[in-house]
């Protein structure tokens, strides 16, 4: 008998199974996304890759997704390095790219609309630990994957890292988007996610919800005149979660959705294409 052909099959197992060995090993790392002030980043590497940024590690999902994000006012370098299963190590460097924000200049206002009560202080500090508590979820879930859509119709009346100086005193940037619409305009989910905040009434941002889309990326909406769930629940992407209001310190109704990875302040609307349907 030839041995040849038996020879050949044997060659061919052997290629096929070194193939299936090595080949997930050798995906390239995908970014999509810039690093720039108030973005993000959304990558891909191989399964069982570890993933770290400036030595600090990145939670990974199973399949290999992970998301960075910079602040409003971040600046410089960062390492990005990607440790694969197979021993490799690929290094990124990343420039953050900085952006220009409005600043607006406010004066004459009287004090008391520049700096709230004691009383009212008592209560805001309470609220930021509601909200802080809200976004410390972490875990490896990849909801944010399937991408965002603009959670309410209406026109943007406010942007992302916009400043206002009143009486010469510079306040909190705005650290989300605004969608201005009539009191009742449906809000929903931009992408899927669970409920971690469900409130009808903080002190500045009224009816708020705050929506985690897995690894520390998570969503807020403010200022609804109704909030139609509760915390703990699976959103999906589209659900209806609340309506616009002017609840809050709001001077009139529109729907403020902002985004935090981490403790991170990051832009929505560099997540979004175009502007929000008209109504």
């Amino acid at each position: 008998m030839n041995p040849r052909p038996r020879l050949a099959v044997g060659l061919l197992t052997a290629l096929a199974s070194l193939l299936l060995v090595f080949t997930p090993f050798a995906v390239a790392l995908e970014l999509q996304g810039e690093p720039v002030q108030g973005g993000l980043l959304f990558g891909k590497a191989a399964a069982g890759s570890r993933v770290q940024l400036d030595d600090v590690e990145i939670m990974v999902s199973p399949d290999g997704r992970f998301v960075l994000g910079f602040g409003r006012d971040e600046t410089g370098a960062r390492t990005l390095l990607v440790s694969r299963p197979d021993g490799e190590t690929e290094r990124h460097d990343l420039e953050i790219a900085q952006r220009e924000y409005r600043i607006e200049r406010v004066d004459g206002l009287p004090p008391k609309t520049v700096t709230p009560d004691p009383e009212s202080l008592a209560r805001i500090r309470d609220d930021t630990r509601k909200v802080r508590e809200a976004r410390a979820l972490r875990d490896a879930r990849t909801d944010y994957a399937a991408g965002f859509t603009w959670p309410a119709a209406g026109r943007i009346s406010g942007v992302y890292g916009s400043q206002r100086v009143l009486n010469g005193e510079p306040r909190r940037p705005h650290f989300g988007v605004d969608v201005a619409a009539p009191t009742g305009t449906p809000v929903h989910a931009p992408a899927a996610g669970i409920v971690t905040l469900a409130h009808r009434d903080l002190y500045y941002s009224g009816g708020t919800v705050v929506l985690d889309h897995g690894q520390g990326l998570s969503s807020s909406f403010l200022h609804m005149s109704r909030v139609l769930v509760n915390a703990g629940e699976r959103i999906e992407k589209g659900d209806l979660i609340g309506e616009i209001g002017a609840t809050g310190r709001a001077t009139g109704p529109h729907l403020d959705w902002r985004m935090n990875w981490l403790d991170k302040r990051v832009d929505p609307q560099r997540l979004v294409n175009g502007n929000p349907n008209p109504l």
